[in-house]
């Protein structure tokens, strides 16, 4: 979703996609953290160990999550918000394109820790594959619920910063307007007294 997000930012350079990239990612990076951490406690659960080197399926998730992981690192490093946002997208696209390319080689491997569950060649039973399906469906929405909730903050802390910035133009304004105008010099001074007034007779 970052990446293709991030495809419609440099089509169009609306800050709308670069937002929902951004989010969208952030919102991964959470749910890679919590997979990580239940993973590796089924992992000493069920294997005895907490974490395999060997199998492909576990190194190529964190690889890809370590990847993401240099995502905002990079885009809080540039000060620009034009070139903050186009160099994050190009880096959420080359990024995207590393996660078929896990499925891929997870599909690919000759030792399968977890049995397969999509496709044709699915060899789970049909009760562990209903809860498998349902936990999926729960997860995205609570997935989308959560990405919804933070682009909204996010909109909302933004129209607030914009309010703030029109308040204070306004308060500094109508404090200019308040402000008492010093004497202007006149072009003509009053004469001094005793000094001869000038005119005629």
């Amino acid at each position: 979703m970052g990446g293709l997000f991030a495809i419609q930012h440099l089509r169009t350079s609306e800050p709308r996609w670069d937002m929902r990239s951004y989010v969208a990612i952030h919102m991964s990076l959470i749910f890679g953290v919590a997979t990580l951490i239940t993973g590796s406690i089924w992992a000493k659960g069920s294997w005895g160990h907490w974490w395999v080197w060997d199998e492909p399926t576990l190194v190529s998730f964190l690889i890809v999550f370590l990847l993401y992981a240099t995502y905002q690192p990079l885009r809080f490093a540039i000060e620009d918000p034009e070139r903050q946002a186009r160099y994050a997208s190009v880096f959420a696209i080359t990024a995207g394109a590393f996660v078929p390319l896990n499925f891929i080689a997870v599909r690919a491997s000759t030792a399968y820790v977890h049995p397969r569950v999509l496709g044709a060649t699915s060899n789970l039973p049909g009760q562990m594959a209903l809860t498998f399906v349902v936990s999926l469906a729960a997860i995205a929405l609570l997935y989308t619920t959560l990405y919804k909730y933070e682009l909204t903050a996010k909109h909302a802390r933004a129209q607030l910063r914009a309010l703030r910035r029109l308040a204070d133009r306004r308060a500094g304004s109508y404090e200019a307007t308040r402000r008492p105008r010093s004497a202007a010099p006149s072009l003509h001074p009053a004469p001094t007294i005793g000094a001869p007034a000038t005119g005629g007779r």
